[in-house]
């Protein structure tokens, strides 16, 4: 049997769309063909090719403890000893909104779904439902799943392929929904001022990270909090990537901006597939069985889900584990950002808690349109070095990184050795 990343990429090609099960793992981006992984553990990929890989992907987020934790990997197989479905209301289910309800500030009643595709959707169709109007606000280069009308001016694999706006959305779809520069109060206030009245929702990545990492300006998040509240439309965070990492109780904690209804996924999965949307209980008993706005899944609240992202949260409230990682965070920007002078080259360095990007770029990134105007064949090279020597950074400059708590200092010491050297051989 072929063992070699090359000979299954060959395989894979033949019964897989370009040979991936997500668009952003084929490499299209940075060139080459991608590595398979055979097993992980802590902040260490090992791939087929029996190399060893210090991973900033983490799993595209939800690998806060790092891989093959073992007080999550133990909480599984718990679970997975009393059955992998039920179809029926478990006791893990209430012990996750609970957590939930305690950690986040906005969430008063919460609804498990599979995905954080699935929590933005189900947000949407929500929010239509309890305003009775038909028009949203999202912001270019917010990627908030595969749902159509979302899919517009969308960030990550979309932006990665060149192609932001997907084919198969009919434009009666798109008409719905307005898509606005990020970080642009202006943009704000004239849309609003037009079409007021008719929005049901604004929703956006509090800090865009499917177009690396764009930080808001300041009084800029809390303008569209106000402007919501005027206007009765509902402020939806998607917090799919955010929530749980970038403080306990994500970005609404951290910049104590409340939105309406919150998306959440990845973490609180603790590796499995999860997804969950929670908000004002007045909003959330619109969902059926209590009011008109319909959702169901069969597989929601997986126990097994539901165990792993149990454990995932009772780890984070350890009392300095969210300092800790912002110190390694800061490690690598300082890091970056030294390098950058040392050579001269243009190069941000967004970072908080433990997300960062790297833009080659002169100026701070704001918006879809710098993201997309910064250095691709630079960036391009820089990952292939890395990965060259041993570490591994998302396939693609418009994803951020991440780091986990199983990053030891040594780990991050050694990256820390190999980004620089990589930007010094630019």
């Amino acid at each position: 049997m072929p063992s070699s990343s090359n000979d299954l990429f060959q395989r894979a090609q033949q019964l897989m769309p370009g040979g991936v099960n997500s668009p952003v793992r084929a490499f299209r981006s940075v060139g080459g063909t991608p590595f398979f992984t055979k097993k992980a553990r802590g902040a260490t990929l090992t791939t087929v090719d029996d190399r060893e890989l210090i991973d900033f992907v983490c799993t595209w987020g939800p690998a806060i403890h790092g891989h093959n934790n073992p007080v999550i990997r133990d909480a599984i197989a718990k679970a997975l000893e009393k059955g992998t479905s039920f179809g029926t209301p478990n006791p893990y289910e209430i012990e996750m909104a609970e957590l939930i309800v305690e950690l986040v500030p906005s969430v008063e009643k919460v609804r498990m779904v599979n995905s954080g595709t699935e929590a933005t959707m189900t947000a949407i169709r929500l929010a239509r439902g309890y305003t009775g109007r038909d028009k949203i606000i999202k912001f270019a280069g917010c990627y908030h799943g595969h749902v159509d009308s979302l899919l517009i001016k969308a960030g990550s694999g979309a932006l990665t392929l060149g192609n932001p706006d997907s084919a198969g959305i009919p434009d009666s779809f798109a008409q719905e929904t307005i898509v606005l520069p990020f970080n642009d109060s202006q943009a704000l206030e004239v849309a609003f001022q037009e079409f007021g009245d008719q929005l049901a929702a604004v929703i956006l990545e509090p800090y865009p990270a499917n177009v690396g990492l764009i930080m808001p300006k300041e009084g800029y998040l809390q303008s569209l909090r106000d402007l919501c509240s005027k206007h009765g439309s509902v402020l939806i965070f998607d917090e799919v990537m955010t929530g749980f990492r970038v403080s306990a109780g994500g970005v609404q904690q951290r910049d104590a901006i409340t939105p309406d209804l919150t998306a959440l996924g990845k973490i609180i999965g603790g590796g499995l597939p999860v997804g969950a949307l929670g908000g004002k209980a007045e909003i959330m008993d619109f969902l059926a069985p209590l009011g008109p706005v319909y959702q169901a899944g069969t597989l929601s609240g997986n126990p097994l889900a539901m165990a792993a992202g149990i454990a995932s949260l009772r780890m984070l409230q350890e009392s300095d584990i969210y300092d800790r990682l912002e110190k390694m965070g800061q490690q690598v920007q300082d890091a970056v950002t030294t390098a950058a002078q040392e050579t001269g080259l243009p190069i941000q360095v967004p970072q908080v808690a433990s997300m960062f990007c790297i833009y080659f770029a002169e100026e701070t990134v704001e918006n879809l349109d710098d993201a997309i105007a910064t250095d691709t064949d630079r960036f391009n090279k820089f990952f292939h070095t890395c990965l060259d020597n041993g570490v591994y950074l998302p396939p693609s400059k418009y994803e951020a990184n991440f780091i986990s708590t199983a990053h030891e200092q040594t780990a991050i010491d050694q990256a820390c050795d190999v980004i620089v050297k990589a930007i010094h051989g630019l």
